[in-house]
């Protein structure tokens, strides 16, 4: 030890000194620095104990092993040291105060607290994180310092508070929108989080009531709680600590390894994962393997062909650290070359597909990624074997990736559209480019209108008939963003130099003058994709959906070329079907009708060549005309209903005045109630009005052959000879029906009137038979 007496240097184990990200990842020891809070004594025997007074400021991770699936441990070719300091803490030792919380940082927000809820706080106490962060803070307010009691949200009205304290540590906060941005952003969140809390907080309590201070909560209801609920395990664990209980950690990391595998089993499309990281890239590099050069998946022609690409095999990779120097038949594996044609998937654009031929055997690529520059082919040697250091020809699937173009230039044009329609309200938030379709995330606050997507799809249709041309140049990043009308990802880190993709407007041209205000006129943006050489090869362009996938985030999916051509004939083919429907006022055609449409709104995503969807604004004309549809039945039935309650009434009326005067012992009766119970109680009432001392009972089918209802009363006093009951029961028999009740008043029916006519001939003799 140099600069520190070795008593202030304390072993301990992996429990309090062995930093992991996760169950799997980069890992290692760690070196920690705790700071006394009262001082001027030695206490060994604190660190660690997770008491207030002793807390650790400071960690230093020696970043040297990965843990792997197994939970083994395997060391790091390339080892560093990662740094972490507690700001709020740090900040607590020099302002000199007892808590975090007692700090400058935290003062503004906690009187901003106070306003909303008038409440005080008391002494104690990259996208999933953020919703972490909020959720926990959101139930601590609720639960910890009354905010929020009408159950309203509360935590988007300390914004101002924050922006206050921090507006100039981070001046993006104080920009022009961010604010009410923010705002938005957790307020929604907050909304959408209320939605489970209650409930969340209802089982907690619930699974708590029975354990007293000390005892263990079950880690398969933490677990819950999280899968569930959203209640991250660090916020459950607050919560039981707040009642003195324990966490079963154990059980809770069982139970989510579960969930973790039953989940993988739904999602994972099988086959083997290859994926190089941060291990596998530093063993390729001490191999002097130079990165691969992928210069020629651009020398293409954008309507389906291309070259295909003399190659080398440099290292055939089998997973994990395992690299071989040949693969047989069979074998699923990465194949590193020195150059290919192959597109790597990034940018949101998916990976090319195809083969790689050697003189020994051929190797069918069925994914491609990148990592640090090394392009790995992914897939398996369909016949012979591949060997490190053969030669190679490798063949892309133009034809694929033509399909794969005509979508990733459109969501070029459509991002353009967007901003057009929607003005600034629209950023990129990423984007999945097929070749049956993609899909476009972007930032609104509320969804879409039809007119608003009917006029995205002019927009985007008028530059395919355009016939622009498509450019694409390398071009130096500081010049690439002045251009006017630029188009990028925000967050996104670009290259130096960047690719500029333009549409319609000469990239050349566009940086000789690039402030000029013509440029608003045409899609503009940084990208590394492959797109058509024109914009006419679009052929067709459709959106088939628009939806919300998070706070603040849409999505449009859409389709071009084949696809979109046969989603707009199935299109025009199901309106010339259902335009036809307006006309029924048959109350058993509109229901087939209805039937009809449901099913075309049913039909989901196609193939690989996709045209199975219907457009948006098709899909939008069908609920309109369902609707439509829906209302017109709901009339006829109404009328119809009044129609059966006349004639049911009357019917048991007119039964009710023939029993008076044959003197019958009871009545038995089908109504015309097309199997309405509420009508078939009404003309009961009526017949008990004239004939009350008579058992009654009577059926009414729904249609014929259909379903049937049946309802039988018995005055009490006859009860104890023919039971309302039995009676119904044994007569609902004959047509494979049931009934329950009680003796004097029963209930019930069967799916097949059929035998109606000997249901009610049977009724009508056990009634005589038990009156006698």
């Amino acid at each position: 030890l140099k600069y520190l007496p070795e008593n202030r240097v304390l072993p301990f184990g992996m429990k309090d000194n062995f930093w992991e990200m996760g169950a799997t990842g980069p890992c290692g020891p760690c070196t920690e620095i705790h700071y006394d809070r009262i001082g001027n004594r030695f206490v060994p025997e604190r660190v660690n104990a997770d008491l207030p007074d002793l807390v650790e400021i400071w960690n230093l991770v020696f970043i040297q092993f990965n843990r792997e699936p197994d939970s083994s441990l395997r060391l790091l070719p390339a080892k560093s040291v990662d740094t972490g300091m507690g700001f709020e803490r740090l900040t607590s030792v020099l302002q000199d105060v007892d808590s975090n919380y007692d700090t400058d940082v935290f003062k503004g927000i906690f009187d901003a607290i106070q306003e909303i809820d008038g409440a005080a706080p008391g002494p104690q106490g990259r996208d999933y994180v953020l919703r972490r962060v909020c959720r926990r803070a959101v139930v601590y307010g609720r639960e910890k310092l009354g905010a929020g009691k009408d159950k309203q949200p509360f935590l988007y009205k300390l914004v101002p508070a924050v922006v206050q304290g921090f507006g100039d540590a981070f001046p993006e906060l104080k920009k022009e929108g961010n604010f009410e941005k923010v705002q938005k952003i957790i307020k929604d969140e907050e909304i959408l989080f209320n939605k489970t809390l209650q409930n969340g907080i209802k089982t907690f309590k619930k699974a708590a009531s029975n354990l007293k201070e000390g005892d263990t909560l079950n880690g398969a209801i933490c677990a819950n709680l999280l899968t569930t609920y959203g209640f991250p395990i660090d916020l459950t664990t607050l919560m039981a600590e707040e009642k003195g209980i324990l966490i079963d950690e154990d059980g809770f990391k069982q139970a989510m390894k579960v969930h973790s595998e039953v989940s993988k089993k739904t999602s994972d499309s099988g086959g083997m994962k290859l994926k190089l990281e941060a291990e596998q890239v530093a063993i390729i590099k001490q191999k002097n393997i130079a990165v691969t050069d992928d210069s020629a998946k651009y020398e293409w022609t954008s309507t389906g062909s291309g070259p295909k690409c003399k190659a080398s095999v440099k290292a055939i990779y089998l997973g994990k650290a395992d690299f071989e120097e040949k693969a047989g038949t069979g074998t699923t594996c990465g194949l590193l070359l020195d150059s290919t044609n192959f597109y790597a998937e990034q940018g949101g654009q998916i990976y090319d597909v195809g083969t790689i031929t050697t003189p020994s055997g051929v190797f069918t690529v069925e994914d491609c990624q990148v990592a640090a520059g090394y392009v790995l082919h992914i897939g398996k040697v369909t016949s012979g074997s591949m060997s490190v250091g053969q030669a190679c020809e490798a063949t892309v699937d133009y034809a694929r990736r033509s399909l794969i173009a005509k979508n990733h230039t459109a969501t070029h044009l459509l991002n353009f559209a967007l901003r057009e329609v929607l003005k600034k309200d629209v950023d990129q938030k990423g984007s999945l480019v097929q070749p049956n379709r993609f899909r476009f995330d972007f930032s609104s606050d509320k969804g879409m209108k039809v007119k608003q997507i009917a006029t995205v799809e002019g927009l985007v249709a008028k530059q395919v008939e355009s016939k622009y041309e498509v450019y694409r140049r390398p071009t130096q990043l500081d010049d690439a963003k002045k251009i006017n009308g630029l188009r990028a990802v925000f967050g996104e880190k670009y290259p130096d130099p960047v690719t500029v993709v333009s549409v319609g407007a000469d990239v050349e041209q566009i940086l000789k003058e690039p402030d000029s205000n013509k440029w608003t006129n045409f899609s503009i943006e940084f990208c590394g994709g492959t797109h058509v050489k024109n914009s006419k090869e679009i052929e067709n362009f459709v959106i088939v959906s628009e939806s919300s996938i998070a706070a603040g985030i849409r999505r449009i999916e859409a389709l071009t070329g084949p696809a979109a051509s046969k989603s707009l004939k199935l299109g025009k083919e199901v309106k010339s079907t259902v335009e036809s429907f307006g006309k029924y006022n048959d109350m058993v055609k509109i229901t087939e009708a209805v039937s009809i449409i449901d099913e075309k709104l049913a039909k989901k995503k196609g193939g690989d060549e996709g045209g199975e969807e219907l457009p948006y604004d098709v899909r939008d004309w069908l609920q309109q005309q369902r609707e439509m549809l829906m209302a017109k039945r709901k009339k006829l039935h109404k009328a119809g209903g009044d129609q059966a309650k006349g004639a049911s009434l009357d019917a048991a009326k007119q039964l009710a005045e023939e029993i008076n005067k044959s003197e019958s012992k009871f009545a038995v009766a089908k109504l015309d109630a097309q199997g309405n119970v509420s009508i078939m109680n009404a003309a009961i009432t009526a017949f008990q009005k004239i004939s009350p001392g008579v058992p009654f009972m009577c059926l009414s089918e729904v249609k014929a052959g259909g379903k049937m209802a049946a309802i039988a009363v018995v005055p009490k006093e006859l009860a104890t000879k023919l039971s309302a009951k039995v009676w119904l029961s044994e007569t609902l028999k004959q047509c494979g029906g049931k009934g329950g009740g009680r003796d004097f008043r029963a209930q019930g029916a069967s799916k097949d009137s059929t035998n109606i006519a000997a249901a009610i001939e049977f009724a009508r003799k056990m009634a005589q038979e038990s009156l006698k």
